[in-house]
């Protein structure tokens, strides 16, 4: 077997078809195509049946996607299973890149369950336990395949052979390190691929449950619908499980868990597995050793996103709540450090602190669609040379939409803000006596604190926190910069609310030259 040596330098230009040639195969006719590539069933020299899978043109312009294919191409050609269609070859420096695995002639599973409906007792069994020991096979080559979908399955005699392992990964380049923007199939994607988190064997055996979850109630496990809402639930877990086999359930939503580290192994997997091919429930007990460093740094996702949404436009704007099981990230604890600073600039100069979240808000919705226009350009057509001049040119429009997306959702919470400033100080001034005094840098705090989150969590902060989080990666990608951050703005926050403490809780409200605030309040007592 070659690697990445075979070409055909006459092909770059040619619509390939039936009877055509791309290195030494001769194409049959197509079998399917992609956002990656198109394949086509083909005969080597010997006249054996294989599928090669001609890649698009935006991989073949991009040097760096083809050195990255060829180092994983030849990773992938050390897994060598019944379960897995192996690669058999492969041209990734020539004009029209390609790659060849073993042809495998049957139908892929997602066409299974449309023309003949959910699989059910020993076909889904089947099902699982094929997938389990090709998963098995593809770790036990140091691969991890990251794209386990109905469409990357294919049942040959029943039993499921898995296609596809790996490549969508490198070649169709869906991560973006500076902004965590993914592509692929909304649903099929896990949380940690979707954040542009590293992937290990847990992120597979969350794909396993998710297509073992679509076989066996015909529905995709988190919905229909715009990909940011979909990708949204993939964050939060919110699998829906109502159609599965209610014995079968537990182990599919304990792998579907949007912390890796929850996820079961695969000795566990199995185990349920036998459990529920006797009838009784496929209950699961895992084991939860402290996390790792890197298991931290994957396990928050439900925050959000997005981020996700994923990058992906609008949530269904509604008052949302943070998922219980959500871990602790970097992202996380730097946002926190960013609310403590401003409320700390809340406590010294409040209308200052009013046009710092006022910026925030309006960059992160800026971000958010910015980023979201560009994956669904990327997504249809590809990744292309005119990608930041359109871009660049849609960004006014961008930025008039994200405006007045930003004072639309605003509203609410400043009403909240401003009320419970004026509840916090007439509470205040209940239990010490004397005046309601709003314009104190307490009740400010107080105020401003809950204000901030319902911005975060209410109506329209789906688009807040994806932008939010997108800009913190983008101007802090590393660990370092990211303390440094943290640390200044814990201590500015404090300081500023020192400083507050010091002035007997006044506020100064500059740029006003008079305290208008304070003027109303008096003129309302």
């Amino acid at each position: 077997m070659t690697i990445g040596l075979t070409r055909d330098d006459d092909a770059d230009s040619a619509v390939l078809g039936p009877g055509q040639r791309i290195g030494p195969y001769r194409l049959i006719h197509q079998l399917g195509e992609g956002g990656m590539g198109v394949v086509h069933l083909a005969l080597d020299p010997y006249g054996r049946a294989v599928a090669i899978k001609v890649l698009r043109e935006h991989i073949a312009h991009d040097p760096e996607a083809r050195n990255r294919l060829n180092r994983e191409v030849e990773t992938l050609a050390l897994v060598q299973d019944p379960r897995v269609a192996a690669v058999l070859d492969a041209d990734t420096t020539g004009p029209r890149p390609y790659i060849v695995t073993r042809y495998i002639p049957g139908p892929a599973l997602d066409r299974v369950v449309a023309e003949r409906g959910p699989l059910q007792g020993e076909a889904l069994l089947r099902l699982g336990r094929g997938l389990w020991e090709a998963l098995n096979a593809i770790h036990a080559a140091g691969v991890v395949h990251r794209d386990l979908k109905p469409a990357n399955v294919v049942l040959l005699d029943g039993d499921p052979v898995v296609i596809d392992f790996g490549i969508a990964h490198v070649a169709d380049d869906i991560r973006l390190t500076m902004t965590g923007l993914v592509m692929g199939t909304p649903g099929y994607l896990s949380p940690e691929v979707v954040e542009g988190a590293p992937v290990t064997e847990a992120t597979d055996w969350w794909g396993w449950a998710a297509t073992l979850a679509f076989a066996a109630s015909g529905a995709p496990p988190f919905g229909r619908g715009p990909m940011d809402v979909v990708l949204d639930r993939v964050r939060r877990g919110q699998a829906d499980l109502s159609g599965v086999d209610q014995r079968l359930a537990p182990l599919l939503q304990a792998a579907l868990s949007p912390i890796a580290a929850q996820r079961p192994q695969a000795h566990a997997v199995v185990q349920a597995l036998d459990r529920y091919a006797t009838g009784a429930p496929s209950t699961i007990a895992i084991p939860v050793d402290p996390p790792t460093q890197e298991q931290e740094w994957r396990s928050d996702r439900r925050e959000d996103p997005v981020d996700e949404g994923d990058r992906e436009v609008l949530e269904q704007d509604g008052p949302g709540q943070p998922d219980p099981r959500a871990g602790w990230h970097p992202r996380s604890g730097t946002l926190l450090a960013l609310v403590v600073g401003v409320l700390g600039v809340a406590a010294a100069w409040p209308v200052v602190a009013i046009g710092l979240v006022v910026l925030w808000s309006w960059g992160a919705r800026f971000a958010d669609r910015s980023i979201t226009s560009l994956m669904m350009r990327r997504h249809d057509r590809g990744r292309r040379r005119s990608d930041v001049p359109v871009a660049i040119a849609v960004s006014p429009w961008h930025l008039l939409v994200a405006a007045l997306a930003m004072l639309l959702t605003l509203v609410i919470p400043a009403i909240v803000a401003v009320g419970s400033t004026f509840a916090v100080a007439i509470g205040a001034a209940a239990v010490a006596g004397g005046d309601p005094a709003p314009d104190r840098a307490v009740p400010i705090v107080v105020g401003g604190l809950l204000g901030l989150v319902m911005g975060w969590w209410g109506p329209g902060g789906a688009s807040l926190r994806r932008g939010s989080r997108s800009l913190v990666r983008a101007v802090m990608p590393g660990k370092g910069a990211t303390k440094f951050v943290v640390a200044s703005f814990l201590l500015m926050g404090i300081g500023l609310a020192a400083w507050a403490w010091v002035r007997n809780g006044q506020p100064d409200w500059w740029p006003w030259s008079l305290n208008y605030f304070q003027a109303i309040s008096h003129g309302f007592w």
